[in-house]
């Protein structure tokens, strides 16, 4: 038998499964909770893979296999079982809705593209309702553009306008792997990674940045021996570190006016100026 012809079988058989009155129901969850009765808690199962079947069918546009939707569905279906709460006489199939329709879009979140999306419940919310929003304001007016339909998606979803346009694009087109072969004129064998442009410094480039940096440096270390004690500190609070500190900030802790502190400054700078042009002619271009 293929797995077609099983499916059909296990889905014929699913929906044969009787159903549970309300009693019944809740004495076969009683005693799976207080009794770990497993067959207590199949039964509690399968009498709700119609459930499981139904949900999956829905999810069917994903373009992913009705079997392996149904699957995930029946692995919601006994984590509800597990946690289910006979004592708060709600019925089984309200309480293990949630748990199938989650464990079904988790699913389809982690599978339907390799690129991972819907990482946020309002995103999650925007990739499951994308497209009936899409049709359902399309349908109302006609005239509406591209646009005016993401704004109403995005205030709907309560995500961002670039969310939607993103996520509509995402959902428009299928997944190309980089190394898919393109035909281009003269260039055969290229892969679409070949096309790809990278604004990015060549290796050739970023070896002589680095041998540059490096270069002026060491001028810049030498020119500091110029300095006194007190410029360079000055120079060091002020110009070599991440966060400046402020004239007043060195003036208090030198003990001097912050007036002083920038003609100390403008001194050291130039003599800083002085050493490096002496010391390195081709720096004053």
């Amino acid at each position: 038998m293929d797995s077609v012809q099983a499916d059909k079988k296990f889905i014929k058989t699913a929906m044969a499964a009787p159903y549970l009155e309300r009693a019944q129901e809740r004495d076969l969850a009683v005693r799976w909770k207080d009794s770990n009765d497993q067959n207590a808690r199949n039964q509690i199962a399968m009498s709700h893979m119609r459930l499981v079947i139904a949900m999956a069918s829905k999810f069917r546009g994903f373009g992913l296999p009705l079997s392996d939707l149904i699957q995930e569905g029946y692995i919601g279906l006994l984590e509800a079982a597990a946690r289910f709460e006979p004592e708060r006489e709600f019925r089984f199939s309200t309480y293990a809705g949630w748990w199938i329709r989650a464990s079904m879009q988790d699913y389809i979140l982690r599978n339907w593209s390799i690129v991972r999306g819907g990482t946020s419940s309002a995103q999650k919310s925007l990739f499951f309702n994308l497209r009936r929003l899409r049709a359902k304001l399309a349908q109302g007016d006609q005239r509406l553009t591209d646009q005016a339909i993401h704004a109403e998606i995005a205030a709907a979803v309560g995500v961002s306008i670039s969310d939607v346009q993103s996520m509509d694009a995402r959902l428009s087109g299928n997944d190309t792997s980089l190394n898919a072969p393109v035909s281009t004129a003269g260039d055969d064998g290229a892969e679409r990674l070949d096309m790809l442009v990278s604004d990015a410094p060549t290796p050739d480039e970023q070896v002589t940045d680095m041998i540059d940096t490096e270069r002026r440096l060491d001028w810049l270390k030498g020119a500091m021996r110029n300095l006194n004690q007190r410029e360079t500190r000055i120079i060091r609070a002020r110009r070599l570190s991440d966060n400046g500190a402020t004239l007043e900030e060195l003036g208090s802790e030198l003990g001097i006016s912050k007036e002083r502190v920038r003609q100390i400054e403008t001194r050291a700078m130039e003599k800083l100026k002085v050493a490096l042009v002496e010391t390195n002619p081709q720096m004053v271009a």
